[in-house]
């Protein structure tokens, strides 16, 4: 095989396993358009620098990083998270999404990764590059906050 299919072939392999988690973050982090829009650029310079990146101790922490920072150029609101159309989901708090949207931008992500998407405490550390602790500290304290907003008694 030659190099050229064999970085083409490592590529498409990093992209199936990585693309689905990448998105989730930077949707959650960003909102889900710009999310979107992050996640293709930040799969772009992965392959632009496909040589560099593949041999990174976490690529797909460094692309949630590129992705991140850019869009910061861009003068944007805090994300609103989509309204949930209460046929297709069971019932949810009608003011958990806005609850989200006030969170800070890490304790946001934390939580919906966590809590969401069922990711561990250690797969949200690695991948936003904090520390375990960070984002066990960040999921406390978001969630106090969100019981105090929604009226939720513990």
């Amino acid at each position: 095989m030659a190099s050229d299919e064999i970085l083409v072939d490592s590529f498409t392999e990093f992209v199936r396993k990585t693309e689905p988690a990448l998105r989730r973050a930077l949707c959650v982090a960003l909102g889900g358009e710009v999310g979107r829009e992050a996640t293709a650029d930040a799969l772009a310079h992965g392959w632009e620098h496909w040589d560099r990146v593949r041999g990174m101790d976490n690529p797909a922490g460094y692309l949630y990083r590129v992705g991140r920072n850019g869009v910061k150029h861009r003068r944007r609101k805090r994300p609103q998270l989509p309204p949930l159309p209460s046929e297709e989901l069971p019932w949810i708090e009608p003011g958990l999404p806005a609850a989200l949207g006030r969170l800070s931008e890490l304790q946001r992500v934390s939580v919906m990764l966590v809590k969401g998407f069922g990711w561990t405490y250690a797969e949200v550390a690695e991948y936003l590059n904090v520390s375990k602790s960070t984002i066990q500290t960040h999921i406390e304290r978001a969630m106090v906050r969100l019981r105090r907003e929604l009226g939720i008694d513990q």
